[in-house]
């Protein structure tokens, strides 16, 4: 084997998981309760998990929560995630500040109401010195639009005369990606058993680990994500290297 060539081949914990957290209607109609019931309930999870999470050696957690195809439910189930997306700021910036966490979001803002965007970046702010844990949420998030925004940034500064394109590789573009400065997910965990990623984290989530579990969010437990990350450190990740 030539010398310049190097084989990654490793295990290891994981530092970045990312969820899409499939799941809240059906576990509220299944219930024979309103689909806002399972969102509810859905934000009860996401404490729990963000707990859960320093004690695994997660450093940094990414969740998938209000995509940009979702504008397109019943106007009623999007003012009540909006107003549960409010409430869950309100509710957990002192204990998540407490915790060492540091919250940010990601996806595009312009769509949301003036008073959310204002309690999002005010969480931003205050937890900005935390480093326990990094939490990101995705809201109004897409990844395909995201892409298109990194894309029309690095053309106006083309244009500009600041970016030279002939200098433009993954980590530049990665830079201009809503998570710039964030680590690659490791592993990315979807809930309820669909089979798809949603346009969720695609350039990001190129090389990560992906488990599926029949888990809706409302039931996924700490246990449960225990198991998933035991089972994470012992799979073999190769990177596009030959197994030996």
């Amino acid at each position: 084997m030539s010398k310049g060539v190097q084989i990654l081949s490793e295990t290891r914990p994981v530092t970045h998981l990312a969820i899409i957290m499939d799941g809240n209607g059906r576990w509220a109609t299944n219930r024979g309760w309103p689909r806002l019931v399972g969102h509810r309930k859905g934000a009860e999870r996401v404490r729990q998990i963000v707990k859960a999470c320093p004690d695994l050696g997660i450093k940094w957690l990414t969740l998938y929560a209000f995509s940009t195809e979702n504008w397109k439910r019943s106007t009623e189930e999007v003012l009540g995630l909006m107003a549960i997306f409010a409430g869950y700021i309100e509710r957990e910036a002192d204990k998540l500040a407490k915790a060492g966490v540091r919250l940010r979001f990601i996806g595009e803002r312009g769509r949301l109401d003036p008073k959310l965007q204002r309690l999002m970046a005010g969480i931003e702010a205050g937890t900005a010195g935390n480093d326990r844990l990094n939490l990101t949420v995705a809201v109004n998030y897409g990844g395909r639009d995201e892409i298109i925004r990194a894309v029309r940034k690095i053309a106006e500064a083309a244009a500009a005369g600041i970016l030279d394109p002939r200098h433009l590789n993954e980590a530049a573009f990665a830079e201009k990606l809503d998570t710039g400065g964030l680590p690659d997910p490791d592993l990315v965990i979807r809930t309820s058993g669909e089979m798809r990623t949603s346009n969720f984290l695609p350039w990001q989530a190129a090389y990560a680990e992906y488990e599926f579990t029949e888990t809706l969010w409302p039931d996924f437990t700490p246990e449960e994500l225990a198991a998933i990350v035991q089972r994470f450190s012992n799979r073999e990740r190769r990177f596009g290297g030959a197994k030996i």
